[in-house]
């Protein structure tokens, strides 16, 4: 059963066709539903609300018969009932005629893992979730928006981000120039992007909160621009110091940055959600 909440935005049941290890840290899993046909995007870090099940439920609490009353209702569940919320981005959404419509979310594996890792370690085809997801193509959930007059892309994403980065990196068109750097845990991590645009893309290997991640940036030389965009997510504390770095220090212009905390260091997702 699926019903609208706040447009542009509904639920949707989804059940997991199959799953694929990226490396050591990444998983990809695919999802399909019967009315994926309803599902819209046109941005390449559309964010999305993931519900899953707790061990041993068949399917995921959220009491979406309730229409717009369904949020006060599922944080008023008991904690062993109700559904593990995490926010994700999609990876790809795959619409060919003559097949059924599947969508990608990539997750992180972490240790010791929480709900989600835990849940996506796991996961097999038949297992069923719910997805908060776009029902228009154009949303406020998409934060990748660079300037028509944009002559140089420029892109920072821990390991959280990679899948959103991933996709832009891979949307974009040929003749654009773009300079990235991604970062994640171990070397198996790295992937094979497949792009028409002009990138020069550094993959930054190691720990979680290394502040290499953040200087492999500071102290690099970025091709000649007069019209950049920044896209930088991840860590909320590496994110903010990028983009003080970014605005301050080579003097971009604060409205063509966009700047995304996807996680805070040493805080769950339902601490992040309580504070915020």
């Amino acid at each position: 059963m699926t019903t609208a909440v706040a447009a542009p935005f509904r639920f949707f049941s989804l059940q997991v066709v199959r799953t694929r290890r990226l490396g050591p840290s990444l998983v990809r899993v695919t999802f399909a539903g019967p009315d994926l046909h309803a599902f819209h995007s046109r941005g390449r870090d559309q964010s999305l609300s993931l519900f899953l099940p707790h061990p041993g439920q068949a399917e995921p609490v959220v009491p979406i018969e309730l229409g717009d009353g369904w949020w006060a209702a599922w944080r008023e569940l008991p904690d062993d009932v109700r559904a593990v919320m995490r926010s994700y981005t999609l990876r790809a959404l795959r619409r060919e005629p003559g097949e059924r419509d599947e969508i990608d979310i990539d997750f992180v594996l972490h240790t010791p893992a929480g709900p989600a890792s835990h849940w996506a370690s796991r996961t097999a085809a038949g297992d069923r979730v719910l997805l908060l997801g776009p029902a228009i193509a154009d949303n406020r959930a998409i934060r990748f928006r660079p300037p028509e007059d944009t002559d140089l892309v420029v892109i920072w994403g821990d390991e959280t981000a990679v899948p959103a980065a991933s996709a832009i990196l891979e949307s974009l068109p040929a003749g654009t120039r773009a300079r990235a750097w991604l970062k994640v845990p171990h070397a198996g991590d790295v992937q094979h992007l497949d792009t028409a645009a002009d990138v020069d893309l550094t993959w930054l290997v190691g720990d979680q909160d290394s502040p290499r991640a953040v200087d492999a940036v500071r102290f690099a030389q970025l091709p000649p621009t007069e019209s950049p965009y920044v896209w930088i997510a991840g860590e909320s504390g590496r994110v903010k110091e990028l983009r003080r770095h970014f605005v301050g220090e080579r003097g971009i212009d604060r409205r063509r940055v966009t700047f995304v905390g996807y996680w805070r260091l040493g805080m769950s997702e339902e601490q992040l959600r309580e504070s915020a």
